[in-house]
């Protein structure tokens, strides 16, 4: 006879228990950290990529799943075994995830975890994740289709993420992904947010993903206007430039991040200190299919994830912006921001990481949910690099360089194509 345990628990506090990043930063959270405290942008020349105009980006470089893997120590030797194993001829993005999660498992103290009592689930930020994993193999059997690669009726998929990730850390709760363009992140998060709220898991990994592009969408987005990156072919690092004047486009940006949530009453069970809380999460639309900016669905958004927290526009701290350095994306962002915080825009500290780590489309809002975790707990705001003549006199733009500052309660917006909104509230 099975017993079933009834889980009764509503509005558990969910808190975050370990991140885990990899980006053309480099592997890990303490050198992601380095390189937001001082300002260090990984975006750079691109060496031919894909013979494509674009010469401008912040990509994983040099990648190596099995030497990556050897920097995570101490490590339960079985499951680096089984990472080694899973990870042969999966696509470049599914082998960062992996990374990433390893990284935030590891932080969040759950290596080796033999309680099987707690419920585990995963929500996978994405859609469309491996387009240049596919772009690849039509070149390579285009011609003789007949040679395709089995592995291929798994791999074409965005949930093989979820059945990879799942059989590795054993997460046999609730497992899905969830696209929303480059808002993706944060909607995973608030999702994973749902889930240990409302009970229906203890634990749950949100994992953003890297967006692979191939030529086809990189030349697309070239022809839409916008990726950047023009004006400052010689100088990349100065090509990626929120809020400022100069700004024409976002820099492409690769990265696989992960949080992992967990319910406040069994990560103190487990003897782990929160990094914070997630307070809020809400996700709107504002019925557009296009890729242009809503002020009103961003203010709608804002305003929601406020009444959520049952918080008042003068408790935010911190904004973490969208901001891609598009010049609509940003001009509306401000103009939405200015008028949610019309009496405190002032004192606000606001940022946008886009310009260290670049534009990193689906995984953008779970690596600026990691970078805000960093900053409330290690007490700073990084730079806005490249503000050398902000759109806006009135908000509180760090620039040059990282500020110290005691933040509380930050706001992270992420915004996507066809009218998604999203934004989160966290507590330190």
């Amino acid at each position: 006879m099975f017993f079933i345990q009834k889980r009764m628990f509503k509005n558990n506090t969910v808190v975050i228990s370990g991140t885990g990043i990899l980006s053309s930063l480099g592997y890990g959270i303490e050198k992601f950290k380095n390189a937001l405290e001082s300002g260090r942008t990984g975006i750079d020349f691109i060496e031919d990529h894909h013979g494509l105009p674009i010469k401008v980006g912040a990509l994983i470089k040099d990648f190596s799943f099995n030497e990556l893997l050897e920097q995570i120590e101490p490590f339960d030797n079985d499951l680096k075994q089984m990472c080694k194993k899973l990870s042969r001829g999966l696509p470049f993005s599914l082998q960062c995830s992996i990374l990433a999660v390893l990284d935030a498992w590891h932080n969040a103290g759950l290596d080796g975890m033999k309680d099987n009592t707690l419920s585990k689930g995963i929500v996978i930020g994405g859609s469309n994740i491996s387009q240049n994993y596919i772009y690849e193999l039509h070149k390579k059997y285009g011609g003789s289709m007949g040679f395709t690669t089995p592995s291929y009726a798994l791999h074409f998929m965005d949930t093989d993420h979820v059945g990879v990730l799942s059989e590795l850390f054993q997460l046999k709760n609730e497992g899905f992904n969830v696209g929303g363009a480059s808002a993706s992140g944060n909607v995973a998060l608030i999702k994973g947010m749902q889930m240990i709220k409302y009970g229906i898991a203890d634990i749950c990994v949100v994992v953003g993903t890297v967006a692979d592009l191939s030529p086809l969408e990189l030349n697309a987005f070239t022809n839409l206007n916008a990726i950047g990156g023009k004006k400052f072919m010689d100088k990349p690092k100065q090509a990626s430039r929120p809020f400022d004047k100069r700004h024409e486009g976002f820099i492409y940006g690769q990265a696989a991040a992960c949080i992992i949530l967990e319910n406040n009453r069994t990560a103190l069970q487990r003897g782990i200190k929160p990094l914070g809380k997630f307070i809020s999460g809400v996700h709107h639309l504002d019925a557009n299919r296009l890729s242009n900016p809503s002020e009103d669905g961003e203010v709608n958004v804002m305003v929601s994830v406020l009444e959520q927290a049952g918080m008042q526009p003068e408790d935010i701290d911190y904004i973490n912006a969208h901001g891609t350095s598009t010049p609509l994306g940003d001009i509306t962002e401000i103009n939405a921001i200015k008028k949610v915080f019309s009496k405190s825009v002032s004192d606000i500290y606001i940022n946008s990481t886009k310009g260290i780590t670049g534009h990193c489309l689906y995984s953008s809002g779970v690596v600026e949910a990691i970078a805000s975790v960093i900053q409330m707990n290690h007490g700073f705001i990084h730079p806005n690099l490249n503000l050398d003549d902000p759109i806006c006199g009135l908000c509180n733009f760090t620039r040059g360089k990282s500020v110290r500052a005691n933040v509380k309660n930050v706001m992270s917006n992420s915004f996507g194509f066809g009218g998604i909104n999203t934004s989160i509230i966290l507590q330190k």
